[in-house]
């Protein structure tokens, strides 16, 4: 096919050619003694993005899913109470693991297309009086059904009622994309990846950890060897990794963070949220609907989208990719071939989602889907030229 592929899945996400060429050098050793002076700084200031002065930032080789497990293996034994809840692939696929690790799983069971239950969780935790819940885990944003969970709303519950479980949270589709506050919202370990806020290959799992859950890491009897924070600490206090680091990768995170500081975390939260207020408007003007229930669920990274009964999602996501060389996402789980998803976060500006609202109608149009040709691109135009203005106003 002649011309550019749009990527439009909700991870991997597209690559700033900044990030590109940082990562477009030799090879180099890993122990040099001026390492320090690179990786030094990259710690810190990922401390930055994550919002933490207390914690620490370790970055492992892998993805999120080694991020779970490292979480669980640090910070929990066989036979430990954790609330967990699952609504969509992703929450559900980490409640799987501390069933597998041997987790005495308190699990709510939410439909798909809503978010943490904040009275089930209270109502759980409130009944804890002997506190054998160790861990509560919240996924941020579900990326199967772009939904996104009230982290801040679980810490308040854990703080009135004085329960002193762990905050576990999922944050791979919003860090460095949604507002996120590791030591405001009290989170004890928060697990990100590489490959979408960061707008890197896959690769890398960057994991925050507050200091609370450091000083826990001795009570667990999981082994952790790979995956071991006092390990990691350790080495990273001189700038130095237990073993073979992701040199290349850690390159290109370099020059990720500082695109996302030129352009203030404030500004990034900004615009994630202005692309997504585009592709709902879009949605809403095809006459379908968005599978998360109600705008308080509604994700900024990930809009999976509802197609008719009589249709198939997967006929929309293979027609745009075939006829038009744009990848979309699919259903996963429940929602297999229910749904199609638009990513729309990292290195991402309002006629790139343009670009994939023009190819989703072309492809419901191949497909049958019933709806007016151009309107979901027009009230997504209408929706960033409006918001352009409504800036330009507060500006002045």
């Amino acid at each position: 096919m002649i011309g550019y592929k749009t990527l439009a899945v909700p991870g991997p996400t597209n690559m700033p050619h900044e990030v590109q060429r940082s990562m477009q050098i030799p090879l180099e050793d890993h122990r040099a003694p001026d390492i320090p002076e690179f990786t030094k700084p990259l710690f810190s200031d990922l401390k930055d993005i994550f919002r933490t002065n207390t914690g620490e930032v370790f970055v492992f080789p892998g993805s999120g899913t080694g991020g779970w497990e490292a979480a669980i293996s640090n910070l929990l034994t066989a036979g430990d109470g954790v609330l967990t809840s699952s609504f969509g692939q992703f929450s559900s696929l980490w409640v799987d693991m501390c069933r597998d690790y041997g987790m005495d799983v308190h699990n709510c069971d939410v439909p798909w297309g809503e978010g943490v239950p904040l009275d089930k969780y209270y109502d759980v935790l409130s009944s804890d009086k002997g506190h054998a819940i160790k861990a509560v885990l919240v996924c941020h944003n579900e990326t199967a059904t772009g939904v996104t969970s009230d982290v801040s709303g679980v810490r308040r519950i854990l703080d009135e009622l004085g329960h002193p479980a762990l905050l576990f949270v999922d944050g791979v589709s919003s860090v460095a994309s949604l507002d996120f506050r590791m030591d405001e919202w009290g989170v004890d370990v928060i697990v990100s990846g590489s490959q979408k806020g960061f707008m890197l290959p896959t690769g890398l799992c960057i994991i925050g950890v507050s200091s609370k859950a450091l000083n826990n890491c001795s009570g667990s009897s999981v082994p952790s060897g790979y995956f071991n924070f006092h390990q990691m600490k350790k080495m990273n206090n001189d700038g130095y990794f237990p073993y073979t680091p992701a040199m290349t990768l850690m390159r290109g995170l370099r020059a990720s963070i500082d695109l996302l500081n030129n352009e203030g975390l404030s500004n990034v939260v900004a615009r994630h949220n202005r692309l997504a207020n585009g592709v709902r408007a879009a949605v809403d003007a095809w006459g379908l609907r968005n599978c998360a229930v109600a705008p308080k669920w509604h994700s900024d990274t990930v809009t999976a989208i509802v197609v008719p009964e009589t249709h198939d999602a997967n006929d929309v996501i293979s027609a745009a990719y075939h006829n038009y060389g744009v990848s979309l996402g699919g259903g996963l789980g429940k929602v297999a071939g229910k749904v199609f998803r638009i990513g729309h976060l990292g290195w991402l500006n309002e006629t790139m989602v343009l670009r994939v609202l023009g190819g989703v109608e072309m492809a419901m149009r191949d497909v049958g889907i019933p709806f007016q040709a151009g309107s979901g691109v027009g009230a997504a135009v209408e929706s960033y030229t409006d918001s352009r203005q409504n800036l330009a106003l507060a500006a002045e």
